[in-house]
């Protein structure tokens, strides 16, 4: 049987030495699937140094059990980052060096992955055909493309596209700056797929170019080479090394939805069956009646008609009362929307109407706070909603539902820069992955409340983590890499 994961460097048509280096290898009595890609700066000589270092250390470090596997990996990273510092302390030709890494462990078993961070070195999950960047670009250049000033076009040829600010050996902030390390968990479904890669993939092939490959039904070996490749054909500017994990599991509905199907498919299977039981079951019972009715002359016609007639003022009296039903149920329904104010209407219908991966909504376009009298709804298959300036949402003082619920349909959501106020729960979801990013809750009893939905009368193996939450607001220190890149 394949491998579910693969790994592969080159160096690309310019270079002539490579300091890229990764880890593709299973860990901890072959629980989990270790992947990395490493990046060195520094010169010749000295990038493939601190490769090699990082590479070395992630290895011993990480093939060890973990107690917690977020701790584990930033441990590495220090270590790292401390070995490199100790390895330019002794030779002054390597004092410029250090590198990016980009790492991930996958819980192909309990589909789940966890990751780390440092640099531009990046992390992609594909997930049903979308492709969605899970790291941050710790630049400059990725800091304008992550928040729209830059087109993804524009940030591939930027003159500063090689300038990071942030790398394991430059300083001692690891150790200092817990946010320094970006972490974060995620779900790993059955059909999804991890990337890893260094700059040398996507300073030369654009997304959907990436995208266009990793969806080939091909094999881990045929797609990796074909990146390189198409990285290569590209002009080979910078070394190259891609990273792929597979969840190889047979793929499955969301739990969430599959149990309704189900009983649906269940519920007519049946009906069927009945109608035809039915049926058969009429034929003897008029077969039957039709001898007794000459035996009773009129007395028995007489009892006939009678429950014939309240047989139809039963069903009457029904069919009244079903009439009556809708104009009680939807009459709320309508005296809700009339209350919803302008502005919650307005935000409301950017959600829906947005097509894209990334929403971006501003203060300004929106009076502040927005007062919501009803629960607003993220229905998209994926989507980063990412606000600027005090963008505040509010609860109505009538109103005691959640701010904001996921939908069914709702698999990767990233909420950014949002603040909450006085509500009884402000995010409301069910089997979605969820992230929040320097999300603030003001007076709210409940931040985030996470209503699982899984199959009945099933065995569950389930494990129920923290969400992803990044609360970094330290300003980096930049550092620019040697010789105009890596």
């Amino acid at each position: 049987m394949a491998e579910n994961y693969f790994g592969q460097t080159d160096t690309g048509r310019v270079r002539s030495n490579n300091e890229d280096t990764f880890v593709a290898r299973k860990v901890m009595h072959d629980k989990y699937v270790l992947a990395a890609v490493i990046d060195g700066v520094g010169g010749y000589n000295g990038g493939e140094v601190a490769a090699e270092i990082a590479q070395t250390v992630f290895t011993e470090q990480l093939s060890k059990p973990q107690a917690n596997i977020i701790e584990g990996m930033i441990e590495a990273f220090k270590q790292a980052s401390r070995d490199i510092a100790a390895k330019k302390a002794e030779d002054k030709a390597l004092e410029s060096m250090a590198c990016v890494a980009t790492m991930a462990i996958a819980d192909i078993e309990n589909n789940r992955f966890y990751y780390a961070h440092v640099g531009d070195t990046r992390l992609y999950l594909l997930r049903d055909q979308s492709l969605v960047k899970i790291s941050k670009d710790h630049s400059f250049v990725g800091f304008l493309e992550d928040s729209g000033r830059l087109t993804e076009d524009a940030a591939m040829n930027h003159p500063k596209r090689n300038e990071i600010n942030k790398a394991l050996g430059f300083s001692n902030q690891v150790e200092t700056d817990d946010s320094f390390v970006e972490t974060g968990d995620s779900p790993f479904l059955p059909g999804d797929l991890l990337l890893l890669c260094s700059d040398g993939l996507t300073d030369l092939v654009d997304k959907e170019g990436i995208l266009s490959i990793l969806t080939l039904n091909v094999s881990l070996q045929e797609k990796a080479r074909e990146l390189i490749a198409t990285a290569n054909n590209n002009g080979g500017r910078d070394n190259v090394t891609v990273v792929l994990v597979h969840n190889d599991k047979p793929r499955y509905q969301p739990q969430a939805v599959a149990p309704v199907t189900n009983q649906v498919k269940r519920a007519e299977e049946p009906e069927e069956n009945k109608e035809r039981t039915n049926q058969e079951a009429i034929k003897p019972s008029t077969k039957n009646t039709e001898p007794q009715m000459r035996k009773s002359g009129n007395s028995g016609l007489t009892v006939i008609l009678g429950l014939l007639c309240l047989l139809f003022l039963g069903s009457t009296v029904w069919l009244f009362i079903k009439g009556q039903t809708p104009a009680k149920v939807t009459k709320p329904i309508a005296d809700t929307a009339k209350l919803r104010n302008d502005n919650e209407v307005k935000l409301q219908d950017a959600i829906d109407a947005f097509k894209g991966d990334t929403l971006v909504l501003t203060d300004t376009a929106f009076k502040q706070p927005v007062m919501l009298t009803d629960t607003l709804h993220i229905d998209q298959d994926t989507l980063y909603l990412k606000t600027k300036g005090n963008f505040v949402v509010q609860r109505d003082t009538a109103y005691h539902g959640p701010a904001l619920a996921l939908g069914g349909k709702a698999k990767v959501i990233v909420i950014e820069n949002l603040k909450f106020k006085d509500f009884d729960v402000a995010v409301e979801f069910a089997n979605n992955g969820l992230s929040l990013v320097n999300v603030q809750f003001s007076n709210c009893r409940l931040p985030v409340r996470n209503n699982y939905v899984f199959a009945q009368d099933k065995n569950i193996t389930e494990s129920f983590p923290m969400i992803i939450t990044n609360t970094n607001t330290a300003k980096p220190k930049t550092t620019a890499k040697a010789n105009g890149g890596r």
